[in-house]
């Protein structure tokens, strides 16, 4: 079964902690917040101040996906604001493998992200630093858009390598998740599955919530 990781992107701001509380009444596995600086990405969201204000209300993880340019410039501050996974992509520092050691410094689980129109080879070095990779299954910085199908040969090209490094990393997917995409992300080798609008567009985010439950069952 995979895990679920609701996007809060796709939540109803004025109510942030009821549907933070929806979800992990639910039975969720993490919590992902997508955090942009309108430069990296056209769109701007929350930053380290959502996290903290998060922190209190919910004991699931916080998964932090940073879509900012030079995120080595904020992994202390997220860390501390109580971000326990932060996931930072290689298409945004020049110094990706340091990045990744600051994560891990500040007592956080490190993630590396890859663009769908980023090779997995550009990441293989890095596989022994990272508890997470994530595929983005669509292009970052928007809600709504449609799963990107060559997305799962990079997902299946990971765990290939996952399994002949005997590595022990998650594998993330996000964007256009939802029962039928996520169970071909898992059975190409995916363990997490990001869901924004799928949850919570629905008058019924604890129904598809399980859903996702039973079709990678």
């Amino acid at each position: 079964m995979i895990k679920i990781a609701p996007s809060i992107l796709s939540a109803d701001f004025a109510n942030l902690q009821r549907d933070v509380e929806l979800v992990d009444r639910a039975g969720v596995d993490a919590l992902h917040i997508d955090i942009m600086d309108g430069q990296f990405v056209p769109n701007l969201s929350f930053g380290m101040s959502m996290v903290a204000a998060l922190r209190p209300v919910t004991s699931l993880p916080l998964d932090c996906h940073l879509m900012i340019v030079e995120p080595e410039r904020f992994v202390q501050q997220f860390a501390q604001a109580g971000a326990d996974l932060i996931g930072v992509h290689v298409e945004s520092t020049h110094h990706i493998y340091h990045v990744l050691q600051l994560i891990r410094r500040a007592g956080a689980k490190a993630e590396v992200v890859v663009n769908p129109g980023t090779p997995i080879s550009q990441i293989v070095d890095l596989l022994p630093l990272v508890d997470q990779v994530l595929v983005m299954t669509v292009n970052p910085g928007f809600g709504g858009q449609h799963f990107l199908t060559p997305m799962l040969k990079k997902i299946h090209a990971l765990e290939q390598l996952k399994q002949q490094g005997g590595y022990d990393f998650d594998i993330e997917v996000d964007g256009g998740i939802n029962e039928k995409t996520a169970k071909l992300c898992y059975d190409a080798g995916a363990t997490v599955a990001v869901a924004g609008s799928y949850i919570y567009d629905s008058p019924e985010p604890k129904q598809r919530i399980q859903d996702l439950k039973v079709a990678t069952n």
